[in-house]
């Protein structure tokens, strides 16, 4: 659907022939997909600069609810399991756009899709500075999801485009990476906002960031490097289906997706949700102060993106160097849900399993090695699906538990948030278990 939406309005067809230079991974000579007619290395910039923006504003809306989460339990008078349901909407809608952004992206290209989504981006955050209610809030957050879907995964499309197989774990670290600029944002700097000017006044200015990048990734992004053939296709409806179909039957994909389920859900379930209320409630901590929490949880998963992205090269494999990450994050959840901690020990396990879950780069160029070009948006997409589908699955599912436990006058019982931390440590070591049957993904040949 959005595919054919955006071929209507015009915004999908191929751009007139330009200037043909030499591409960053040296692919034919061909039609480049931009009307702007610029040096290889020049749209390489604004490939960066665009798809950081856009996943800075995803980042910023995922996480959004956590630091200011009292203060939306406050002012729309919201149980846990309207909160939890409001923060599952965005990954609900992500979840039922993958299949026609994925569409799309094989359609049209990347470029005109997040343009396209961009405006939904836009309508979403205006919507949740006007929230009045529960249901009101759960519908923005569903409006900026369908907003979000194509940010992430767009830049998996055209990093796999524009860069030689072997570098795609390392450039999509750097994507990961700038992209916490989002979770920054979304914590100290979102608490001040807050503090000045309101919450809904912080989403009035984030709706009109996301109409500035929208429009200009449509002005400056190209689908294709300068000189290469262009990848988006013309399939039909039938195609969509297809090629799904195509990517649930490549062998050894299903094991990678059912830990891409639980991978990042079970840190998002902490980082985007629980991390504010559990310091607001367990240590008493201010906005404020939640917020510098929060930023250093950001600035452990930047450092841990840079770090982890790139040792698939030096280890020439991608399964253990998720599998190694990911066993540390699970030690850290398994000991915040094991005894009640201090203040700075609580900090310090939280700053543990930011830094140690930072393993997505390497798990999404796992995943796309398993596809061709021409498969390279559903793949995307479908795989994510599975990320998606798992983060709005275990939001929902811990909305329920606080409401198992006696609260406290200062809110939720600590036992029900180290309930919390053992659900999703059991839910991480299980998808953990399923990646052990998968096989490697190298960068190199042996």
């Amino acid at each position: 659907m959005i595919g054919l939406v955006l071929t209507t309005l015009g915004l999908g067809r191929r751009a007139p022939r330009g200037k043909e230079t030499t591409a960053v991974n040296d692919q034919p000579r061909g039609q480049p997909s931009s009307p702007i007619a610029v040096p290889a290395w020049t749209a390489a910039l604004a490939l960066v600069g665009m798809v950081s923006a856009t996943t800075i504003l995803s980042q910023f809306f995922r996480a959004s609810t956590a630091v200011i989460g009292p203060e939306l339990i406050r002012d729309l008078a919201l149980s846990p399991e309207a909160l939890g349901f409001a923060n599952g909407a965005f990954f609900i809608a992500l979840l039922v756009a993958q299949v026609p952004v994925g569409f799309a992206f094989d359609r049209v290209g990347p470029r005109a899709t997040v343009a396209f989504l961009s405006v939904l981006m836009t309508a979403g955050s205006l919507l949740h500075a006007f929230a009045a209610s529960g249901a009101g809030l759960a519908a923005a957050r569903f409006i900026v999801g369908l907003g979000c879907a194509g940010s992430f995964m767009s830049g998996v499309v055209l990093i796999s485009r524009w860069y030689p197989q072997h570098f795609w774990s390392t450039a999509l670290s750097w994507m990961f990476a700038l992209s916490q600029i989002g979770m920054f944002l979304a914590g100290l700097p979102l608490a001040y906002a807050s503090e000045l000017i309101g919450w809904r006044g912080a989403f009035v200015g984030m709706a009109g960031a996301a109409a500035l990048v929208g429009l200009l990734f449509f002005l400056l992004v190209r689908n294709e490097p300068p000189g290469s053939e262009a990848a988006a296709g013309h399939s039909d409806a039938l195609g969509v289906w297809e090629g799904v179909r195509q990517v649930l039957a490549t062998p050894g994909v299903l094991s990678v997706f059912g830990f891409f389920f639980v991978a990042y859900a079970s840190f998002a379930a902490v980082s985007l949700l629980w991390a504010g209320p559990y310091l607001n409630d367990v240590h008493g901590l201010d906005p404020i102060a939640r917020g510098n929490v929060l930023l250093g949880m950001a600035a452990g998963q930047t450092l841990g993106v840079l770090a982890i992205g790139s040792l698939d090269q030096i280890f020439n494999t991608r399964k253990w160097v998720a599998v190694a990450s990911a066993a540390v994050a699970l030690m850290s959840l398994l000991a915040l849900a094991a005894i009640p901690m201090s203040l700075p020990f609580a900090v310090a396990a939280l700053m543990v399993l930011s830094v140690s879950s930072a393993y997505g780069s390497v798990l999404v160029a796992h995943i796309r090695s398993h596809f061709p070009q021409h498969l390279a948006g559903r793949g995307a997409t479908t795989g994510n699906i599975a990320q998606v589908l798992g983060t709005a699955l275990l939001a929902t599912v811990t909305g329920f538990i606080p409401r198992m436990f006696a609260s406290s006058g200062a809110g939720y019982s600590p036992l029900a948030y180290q309930c919390i931390f053992a659900v999703l440590a059991a839910a991480l070591a299980i998808g953990l278990a399923v990646y052990l049957a998968s096989t490697d993904s190298r960068p190199r040949p042996v």
